[in-house]
């Protein structure tokens, strides 16, 4: 591990966090294993994760004035291993991530990536490139075509795709601008409320306070599995048909699970109901979905007066890439990030990060900004609306470059794993333990992974 770059990006992600004269401590790192990578991915696992934890402490502190919060502990190694997986099935095969046509493809003057693992954005890429038998058809369609006008006939059709694209080139794109001139964090203070009655119990911290999720795939579900872990009453709410399978044991564990169509009025009453009950709201839609719906941020506050708004997108919130579909792999060839990874392993070919890291990393980052809305919200009142991109996490690690950095490489261990099974509708598995250790909180779900529609739309105990 490169202390020198944990310590940058502790720096630059504290700052945003709390602000430059409030800092929280850089947490001991343990068993510094890393990933072979271009870019300080094992660093930027260890510090997420460990400003999620001191935002935890810092919480705590808030409301208890006797509480010492203890020095906080990251395991890099483990840390790496929740960036790849923290679920593993034991009487089965771990599920496919990726659908069969989605990956990158050399087009006529570069590579593209499609992605195309929800049937809606798979449907998108054949209505430009036709349906084909397999990979190999479907890669000679691509070279016919410049990815540039590709990937723009694709996000037309509604679907999802990214042109790879060097560092400068995007650094000089419009979006690329744009990004770099927003916060990683960025906070706005909303309507205060009275005081609230939440124990915040140092065990289970969040115990009794309400989070309604909003998100899908991996960065939001990462967030608000995190808050779960600390005792959040966590109620997810999914679209009608919407399915995730390769993620529902790994995502979903502490939560609850509804259905909510938000276009109908019977359950959009619903969802209002909710929202007035809840104490954070965390969400992944495009920068301008929930307006589209009627739930702009004023509209969230007049519900929800002291709410903890918290959103996260693709591609950034200003620009006008905005409102683009977009996920951690399209992120990366867009931004220059596999085009540089290309050039560190000398290949001919694409080469990303060695996991999802912009997605993990974010959600970490969402949960410490969530648990940081909670700490303003008791010690001044206030509500809070914060964003966040992968974009912007993928120029905040773009800005500490390893050079030559060869990693030492991460490798399962049987201590990795909790000692006990975890039991699921889908059958049995075990889950790693927790990266980080604040002495007498630990981050632990209560129940396991489910699927949409598991639960009611309403809050556990009503």
């Amino acid at each position: 591990m490169d202390s020198q770059l944990a310590a940058a990006l502790w720096q630059q992600m504290q700052q945003g966090l709390r602000g430059r004269d409030d800092a929280l401590p850089l947490p001991a790192f343990l068993d510094r294993a890393t990933f072979a990578s271009a870019f300080a991915v094992s660093e930027l696992a260890a510090t997420s994760i460990g400003l999620a934890t001191q935002a935890t402490a810092a919480l705590i502190a808030a409301s208890c004035p006797e509480y010492r919060s203890p020095p906080v502990a990251v395991n890099v190694r483990l840390a790496s291993r929740w960036f790849q997986q923290s679920f593993i099935p034991l009487n089965r095969a771990a599920p496919a991530m990726w659908d069969a046509f989605a990956g990158d493809y050399r087009s006529r003057d570069g590579w593209i990536r499609l992605h195309t693992n929800a049937a809606h954005h798979r449907q998108a890429m054949e209505q430009v490139l036709g349906a084909h038998a397999d990979r190999a058809a479907l890669a000679q369609q691509v070279q016919q075509w410049q990815a540039s006008e590709l990937e723009q006939a694709i996000i037309d059709a509604g679907g999802c795709a990214a042109e790879m694209r060097s560092a400068a080139a995007w650094q000089l794109h419009p979006q690329g601008q744009a990004v770099q001139h927003e916060p990683l964090f960025s906070w706005k203070t909303t309507l205060a409320a009275p005081a609230p009655a939440w124990p915040l119990a140092e065990a289970r911290p969040l115990l009794g306070i309400r989070v309604l999720d909003l998100t899908r795939i991996i960065a939001g579900p990462v967030a608000t599995r995190f808050l779960a872990s600390l005792g959040a009453s966590v109620l997810r709410i999914d679209p009608p048909g919407w399915q995730e399978p390769t993620l529902d044991e790994e995502m979903s564990c502490g939560k609850r699970r509804a259905v909510l169509d938000l276009t109908q009025p019977a359950d959009r009453d619903q969802f209002i109901h909710l929202l007035r009950e809840a104490d954070v709201l965390v969400h992944g839609y495009r920068a301008d979905a929930l307006e589209r719906l009627g739930f702009d941020a004023e509209t969230l506050q007049s519900l929800s007066p002291g709410l903890v708004d918290a959103g996260l997108n693709a591609w950034g919130w200003q620009g006008p890439w905005r409102n683009r579909r977009g996920f951690d792999s399209l992120v990366q060839m867009g931004c220059g990030i596999a085009e540089r990874g290309m050039q560190w392993q000398q290949s001919d070919k694409p080469v990303p990060l060695p996991v999802q890291a912009l997605d993990h990393a974010t959600g970490y980052l969402l949960a410490a900004a969530v648990l940081e809305g909670l700490r303003r919200r008791v010690t001044q009142g206030d509500g809070s609306q914060v964003r966040l991109s992968l974009a912007r996490t993928a120029w905040l690690l773009q800005q500490h470059p390893t050079g030559e950095h060869a990693g030492s490489g991460i490798v399962p261990q049987v201590k990795d794993n909790l000692p006990c099974y975890e039991l699921t509708p889908w059958g049995f598995g075990v889950r790693l333990r927790a990266a980080a250790w604040l002495p007498g909180t630990p981050q632990l779900c209560a129940t396991p992974g489910c699927a949409p529609g598991s639960h009611p739309a309403r809050w556990w105990n009503q």
